[in-house]
């Protein structure tokens, strides 16, 4: 076909060429005759060469004369099918970045309170660079780590792996174009050989020379017939024309390469075990995904269990780690290869074998996860920051409390923290903020260093450790510079939020927890336009977090005049979490048993009301109310009990209940105390200490006298409180909400609440409502205790608060 016909057949479609590389299908041989080489010293990188199709029986190029194609949508989603011999002539697309989103909550578990949630769809290699100004010359530049450095730990890793620190001698520039003139001299004569010669030879080049290669026409014409002998190449000339690839840069979208990629699939089963691995590192190094090529790599590891070492293994593991896959029938045989291999393992080593259990997903279990963080705690010493970072990792998405490893960070962290980049900084702190650990040693050091190098962060950064310092209660005032400084990476950052706006609502969440809230960026989230943004969102389900920053404007900024979510869509999300709350939290035996106890003690489940009071707080709670004696009031709505509200007041309490009043002098001697006569008519509730489960005795709380029925039936009855007229005038209504706390509510063996629900209390009491905790500590035992027990605690939790 000469190049007038193809000027004739696609002329027309030249007012009509999309902005973006189009291509075209020329038959292989006419190509070199027919087109120059001018239009391709014009490009100005590799990314715009040929592109390669093969169809039935034979090989074509595609060449890619922009001004008068029309490119071709690839309708399947799959990368290379290898059961369909066409291939797309657009290129392949670059690897999306792996981030890992924080959502507080936007996956939302209310019982669980999970308020991390990692999305591993994206590689963090992607970033928005165009909307990252460089930072000034005075901040103290990021540091950089190589994860390849592990293979440099012994010298076997040279025979299965490629070290790109290490180049080949360099060619003169006059030798390369020697061999490409031989190219256009031997055309389609070349042998597999002559092929792997001059790749070879053009890998040695000087990396700022290889630019001026991949623009050569010359050039496409030599890769051109090396696709044509693929199937002529033995393993070695084939592996050797991979690595020369590799030297040369060429572009991982490069469609020619998926053709390289169909051929080391078909000869997987014929290559030897490091070939394999090899051949692996290689296309990684190109940073090309060949999920096709590594299924097939796995498929044959069953035969070559026996020549995995650790090295091998370590690499395996990388290897698997960058797939983004951890395949299920290797989970047993690898982790039984580690366990194997533990003690033989180096620090760097055990470092890349957390990343790539991290980054896989993988599904070791938790024994064989807690031995490989003891086999890192013993080596802590001599690890680097990348591979205790590593180790973070992977204790955040197993969360797995390994309390010897984070109390060894608080030695660690401090000690190293001035010398480690931003993204290291934030992957300690993230998993301090996921395993809820506060430990003023690594918040405070981390939090020093971010001051200084807060310029190099990008929005995914900033927005994660203002998150994990917000949830585990890090003050403004324990780090004065910390939050202002990442709050203005924030605003110099605001392009990147068009692109991922969950960022912008992670950093405006934690900055709430920690009581920031900076309003010009609430105004930009809560703007019609980035509402309509997030809410577009298919991955993330981001409205929660909008809702939640939305009521907090309106609870903590009362003087805000600044945009607000729609009543549509605050109904909507109140809709949504009120549904999940009933088919989970609503359903715990904690909650149900605190709510059925309340009841009793009360009079009726009138005066229980079992809800969520704020719903942007995304969790329920038990409201009860007290008029000014102390007595309760009924506060659930007469539709929902089909009752008379007006008769069920202080006339039903009484004819409800029966027995003695439960005074001071009688709660005093059920509790073992006694009444002093200094002592004040209202005394403070006792102290409650931990109960032993074991215990058969009836008593309350295991001391004191034993409950009669007399007693207990008096435990239903409210408390008279013995205030004068005067006093009583001055109370109001008392509304309640009672709150039953679990574990994840507060940091690791602690009692301080973690940032989202320290947000609740804060604006429970904003809203009017004193709240009462059924801490876990104790309310957990008491449900394995006797019915008096429980009424008794419950008794002096309602009553007692009062006195507050």
């Amino acid at each position: 076909m000469s190049a007038r016909v193809l000027s004739r057949r696609f002329g027309r479609l030249h007012l009509h060429a999309s902005p973006r590389r189009a291509v075209a299908s020329v038959r292989g041989r006419s190509c070199q005759s027919d087109i120059g080489g001018e239009q391709e010293k014009q490009e100005a990188d590799n990314e715009e060469g040929a592109q390669w199709l093969r169809p039935a029986g034979e090989y074509t190029l595609l060449y890619n004369p922009s001004a008068y194609c029309r490119p071709t949508v690839r309708k399947s989603g799959r990368q290379g099918d290898a059961e369909s011999p066409q291939l797309s002539l657009v290129p392949a697309p670059r690897q999306m970045s792996n981030i890992y989103s924080i959502s507080s909550s936007r996956h939302l578990s209310i019982s669980k309170n999970t308020l991390l949630d990692l999305a591993f769809g994206r590689d963090e290699g992607a970033k928005d660079k165009a909307a990252t100004p460089p930072p000034s010359q005075d901040v103290p530049s990021d540091v950089q780590v190589d994860p390849r450095a592990f293979q440099l730990c012994r010298s076997e890793y040279r025979s299965f792996t490629h070290d790109l620190s290490s180049r080949p001698p360099a060619l003169p520039a006059k030798e390369a174009s020697l061999i490409l003139h031989k190219v256009t001299m031997l055309k389609g004569s070349m042998t597999p050989t002559d092929i792997t010669h001059f790749l070879c030879t053009l890998g040695t080049l000087p990396a700022q020379q290889t630019l001026s290669i991949r623009g050569d026409s010359r050039f496409y014409m030599l890769l051109r017939y090396s696709v044509e002998s693929l199937q002529s190449f033995t393993n070695t000339q084939l592996l050797d024309v991979l690595r020369a690839l590799v030297l040369i840069d060429l572009s991982p979208s490069h469609s020619m390469l998926e053709l390289y990629e169909v051929e080391f699939a078909n000869r997987a089963a014929g290559l030897e075990f490091h070939q394999l691995l090899l051949a692996a590192d290689l296309w990684r190094c190109l940073g090309r995904t060949v999920t096709r090529y590594l299924d097939r790599l796995y498929d044959c590891l069953s035969a070559h269990y026996g020549q995995i070492g650790p090295p091998e293994l370590v690499e395996l593991v990388y290897l698997i780690g960058e797939g983004r896959k951890f395949p299920a029938p290797l989970v047993q045989p690898l982790e039984f290869l580690l366990v194997r291999h533990l003690d033989r393992l180096l620090p760097e080593e055990v470092g890349v074998v957390c990343l790539g259990l991290f980054k896989a997903q993988s599904g070791l279990s938790v024994g064989a996860v807690r031995r490989l963080v003891d086999q890192a705690l013993a080596l802590v010493g001599q690890m680097s920051d990348f591979a205790l970072v590593n180790v973070m990792k992977l204790l955040r998405f197993s969360h797995l409390d390994h309390l010897a490893w984070l109390e060894a960070m608080g030695t660690e962290i401090p000690r190293r923290a001035p010398g480690m980049g931003v993204q290291g900084l934030m992957h300690v702190v993230l998993a301090c903020g996921a395993l809820h650990y506060h430990n003023d040693r690594i918040l405070l050091a981390v939090a020093r260093r971010v001051s200084d190098i807060a310029p190099h962060c990008r929005s995914k950064d900033a927005c994660k450790m203002l998150w994990a310092f917000g949830t585990l209660g890090v003050r403004q005032k324990q780090c004065p510079d910390m939050y202002s400084a990442l709050t203005e990476v924030l605003r110099q950052r605001e392009a990147e939020f068009q692109r991922y706006p969950e960022h912008l609502l992670t950093a405006l969440l934690g900055l709430a927890f920690a009581g920031q809230f900076p309003q010009d960026l609430l105004s930009r989230a809560l703007s019609p336009d980035f509402v309509k943004r997030a809410s577009a969102s298919q991955q993330l389900e981001l409205r929660k977090d909008l809702f939640t920053l939305d009521g907090t404007v309106g609870l903590e900024l009362p003087q805000w005049t600044g945009p607000r979510l729609s009543r549509a869509v605050k109904e909507e999300v109140t809709r949504l979490l009120w549904d999940f709350a009933q088919e989970d939290v609503c359903r715990k035996p904690e909650v149900l048993e605190a709510e059925v106890v309340l009841r009793e003690l009360l009079g009726g489940e009138q005066f229980v009301r079992k809800h969520m009071i704020l719903p942007h707080t995304r969790s329920i709670d038990l409201e009860v109310r007290l008029d000014p004696r102390g007595q309760p009031l009924p506060v659930v709505s007469e539709e929902s009990l089909n009752v008379d509200l007006t008769h069920a007041t202080d006339k039903s309490w009484e004819q409800g209940h029966s027995g003695v009043t439960l005074t001071d002098d009688l709660l005093a001697q059920l509790t073992n105390t006694r009444k002093r006569p200094e002592q004040a008519p209202s005394p403070p509730p006792p102290l409650l200490r931990n109960i032993v489960v074991e215990g058969e005795r009836e008593g309350v709380f295991s001391i004191g006298v034993d409950l009669t029925d007399g007693l207990l039936g008096s435990m239903t009855k409210p408390r008279c409180h013995q205030t004068s007229p005067t006093r009583r005038s001055e109370r109001t209504t008392t509304r309640i909400a009672v709150q039953v706390s679990n574990r994840n509510h507060h940091c690791y063996r602690s009692q301080q609440l973690l940032g989202f629900h320290a947000l609740k209390r804060r604006q429970l009491t904003l809203a009017g409502y004193h709240v009462v905790e059924l801490a876990h500590w104790e309310w957990f035992p008491l449900l394995r205790r006797s019915r008096a027990e429980k009424l008794a605690y419950l008794h002096c939790k309602i009553f007692g608060s009062q006195k507050d």
